[in-house]
């Protein structure tokens, strides 16, 4: 046998090469034809293809990718898009998340952003015509003096729809340009160009470097004294912020890709915090932007309901200097009279905490306080407490009234730097709430208002008949007895659910 021949020595023909070149050219073609493929496709059809929306729900989950579904439309590749702007100030806390100081009217074509206005409020309300003359709240007309209802306070209710509306009234009211055209109006708080700055890095604008631990404290130093120092006239005292919002759009363009994560998961934290609100005046759209809970709505509920609303009247940007801490607490009540029934009562309670000064920026806070409860509810007192004094006020000396298809009680109050002090309402809950109880299911639901930071939130809730399983869960030690007690935040609404 040869054994030789068998194991040749002779080299192989070199196949890799070969192989690597096929890869390359069908690599190379499908670049092509995708490359082809891609050209042909409007940034519309990008935006809803299957692959893209396959990677945008990998990446963020479904709910996001269903909001990434809506910008196609929304950034006006099927029709151009007008939007109104209003810039809430959260440190000049109002009902619907922030004073009003700036808007801006803004036109999107195809991904394409034209401003047709951004000014002070103060301009467009200095043109109202003498035959637009809504009548404002009674407690504005009292603390603000104002006799006429402007488009700087149109967010005074809790719910952003609403305000939305009334912005839009007072805005064609008051001569808004192109003000039978706009398809939404969008909320925007301070704290998102913090949290924006946070991603993108400093904006120098004019000479002024805006960071993310100053850029309020800034801008409003630039409107309220600044400009009288660059010597520029009252009246263009807020131009700066056309040039810091062009040139803190341009940082997120440069670097959205690179950090389209972080872009996406603060959009999704902005909106649940309530620093965005959208209302669509399309129908359609809109029930997508509530279903995805980017409304900002007061929420609907047959249960236990809780919302705290405050709103600062002529106290400068008070707010960033405010600490609060909710209390809410109930507990059974025997029947006063053998023809009754038993029922609950409860306290809610609002303590504040003042860290400012008299100075450019603060000043003693001046609120009028509200809390938002079930329907039906009736007050029985009210206690103000302001440093070692507090005072007890009755249901006639309370403001009151039904809104949004609940109960609210509220009151004025006003509280100087360096002090402590609290708002509380006693009220008895509606009979609904004791049923429900008896049916051996409790729900809370409590709302967190448009535009607030932080404030913490403590329970204690006192049933009488043992509970056998909550949501949240309490801590071990609490396990077995009567009372629920939770101790948390109202950084986002929370529910709180009790079996018994």
């Amino acid at each position: 046998m040869n054994f030789n021949h068998m194991y040749s020595t002779k080299p192989k023909a070199k196949r890799w090469p070969i192989v690597l070149l096929v890869i390359i050219l069908l690599l190379a073609g499908s670049i092509f034809y995708s490359y082809r493929w891609l050209k042909n496709l409007s940034p519309e059809q990008i935006l809803r293809s299957d692959f893209i929306q396959d990677q945008i729900r990998n990446q963020f989950g479904d709910e996001k990718a269903e909001l990434f579904a809506l910008l196609p439309e929304m950034l006006g590749f099927s029709e151009p898009k007008t939007y109104l702007l209003l810039f809430l100030n959260n440190t000049e806390l109002r009902p619907g998340g922030g004073f009003v100081g700036v808007y801006a009217t803004v036109r999107v074509d195809k991904g394409e952003t034209e401003i047709l206005a951004l000014e002070g409020t103060e301009v467009i309300d200095s043109k109202t015509p003498a035959s637009w003359n809504p009548k404002p709240p009674q407690i504005l007309t009292e603390q603000l003096k104002v006799n006429k209802w402007y488009f700087r306070d149109s967010n005074w209710s809790p719910d952003f729809e609403v305000n939305a509306k009334k912005a839009l009234e007072f805005y064609k009211g008051e001569g808004g340009v192109v003000a039978d055209n706009i398809d939404a109006v969008v909320g925007i708080t301070a704290t998102t160009l913090e949290k924006l700055l946070e991603i993108t890095g400093p904006v120098t604008v004019e000479g002024i470097t805006f960071s993310p631990e100053d850029v309020i404290e800034k801008l409003e130093y630039e409107v309220e004294y600044g400009y009288d120092e660059r010597g520029i006239h009252f009246v263009e005292r807020k131009q700066i912020i056309k040039p810091f919002m062009l040139a803190l759009l341009g940082h997120v363009k440069d670097n959205l890709f690179q950090n389209i994560s972080e872009y996406g998961n603060l959009f999704g934290e902005l909106a649940s915090e309530k620093h965005v609100m959208l209302y669509s005046l399309d129908e359609s759209l809109q029930e997508k932007i509530e279903s995805l809970g980017f409304s900002g709505e007061v929420v609907n509920t047959q249960s236990d309901y809780l919302m705290w609303v405050d709103a600062n009247l002529a106290s400068l940007k008070t707010d960033y200097a405010i600490d609060r801490s909710l209390q809410y607490s109930l507990s059974l009540r025997p029947p006063a009279h053998e023809s009754e029934d038993y029922y609950y009562m409860a306290a809610v309670t609002m303590k504040y905490k003042h860290r400012g000064a008299f100075n450019w920026r603060t000043s003693r806070y001046r609120t009028y306080a509200r809390v938002y409860v079930p329907q039906g509810s009736k007050l029985t007192s009210a206690i103000v407490t302001n440093g070692a004094n507090s005072k007890v006020l009755n249901p006639e000396q309370v403001g009151q009234g039904i809104e949004l298809g609940k109960q609210w009680f509220g009151l004025f109050v006003s509280f100087e730097p360096g002090t402590e002090g609290s708002v509380q309402f006693i009220y008895k809950l509606p009979d609904f709430i004791t049923r429900q109880i008896d049916d051996n299911l409790y729900t809370l639901f409590v709302q967190k208002q448009l535009g607030t930071v932080k404030s913490d939130l403590t329970l204690k809730l006192d049933f009488d008949k043992t509970i056998i399983s909550a949501k949240p869960g309490e801590e071990r030690q609490e396990w077995g007895d009567k009372v629920y007690r939770s101790e948390s935040d109202l950084r986002v609404d929370r529910e709180f659910s009790i079996l018994f």
